[in-house]
């Protein structure tokens, strides 16, 4: 059987990965494949505790300002989620021919984390080490959202903001998404304007899928 493609869509909080992969699974599935829509921290043990830290419900020490000191902590949290959601979710479903869509993956640990650092080079490459086993997926899909915009749509939704939903730290992780294709330079790496409207957001998406597709959009 061929194995499904692997398709990850990125950026930072209010840039609409998610409200994106539900559009592009829609599309996908309409063509008669295939799809698994799945996430990252995962629903898995380990991403159920990482949402907790995220919303505060669980608190990692050294938390605090836009900079947590605990980054590392963090970042091997989440670094074995994404070795568990692979083995558990992930390959399988590829295995069975069935394409992955997940929102979020190592490029958010590597943005988040290196900026909860402070932004040092150092711990960028100690990031990327952690998640070296980490499966590269077949496309991954760069959201480039201005942060005002982000901040204006993060304000829209319900609930209470999450650890690093400060405007200063997603101003940050927007200039950093900029540039992270330097970090990844074997993977096939697309960037889209996510200024735009979710419609035109989603037709950018699909042109670049059904090119890895070997499709005309």
């Amino acid at each position: 059987m061929i194995e499904g493609h692997f398709i990850v869509i990125e950026g930072i909080d209010g840039s609409g990965t998610t409200t994106q992969c539900v559009r592009l699974a829609d599309r996908l599935t309409a063509k008669g494949l295939p799809v698994h829509i799945t996430r990252e921290p995962s629903d898995g043990p380990i991403g159920m505790l990482i949402r907790q830290v995220l919303t505060g419900r669980v608190v990692v020490p050294g938390h605090h300002g836009a900079h947590p000191s605990s980054w590392a902590t963090m970042a091997a949290l989440f670094a074995a989620d994404r070795l568990d959601h692979l083995e558990a979710e992930i390959v399988p479903n590829l295995t069975d021919g069935v394409s992955i869509l997940c929102d979020r993956y190592d490029y958010s640990s590597v943005a988040y984390q290196t900026v909860s650092s402070g932004g040092g080079s150092e711990a960028a490459r100690w990031v990327r080490e952690l998640n070296r086993r980490a499966r590269r997926p077949d496309l991954a899909l760069v959201l480039d959202v201005s942060p005002e915009v982000a901040a204006s749509r993060r304000r829209s939704r319900s609930g209470s903001p999450e650890l690093y939903e400060t405007d200063a730290m997603q101003a940050e992780l927007a200039a950093f998404y900029s540039t992270i294709d330097e970090l990844f330079p074997d993977d096939r790496i697309r960037h889209i304007d996510a200024n735009r409207d979710i419609e035109g957001v989603a037709e950018a998406i699909w042109a670049e899928v059904a090119a890895l597709r070997g499709e005309s959009p």
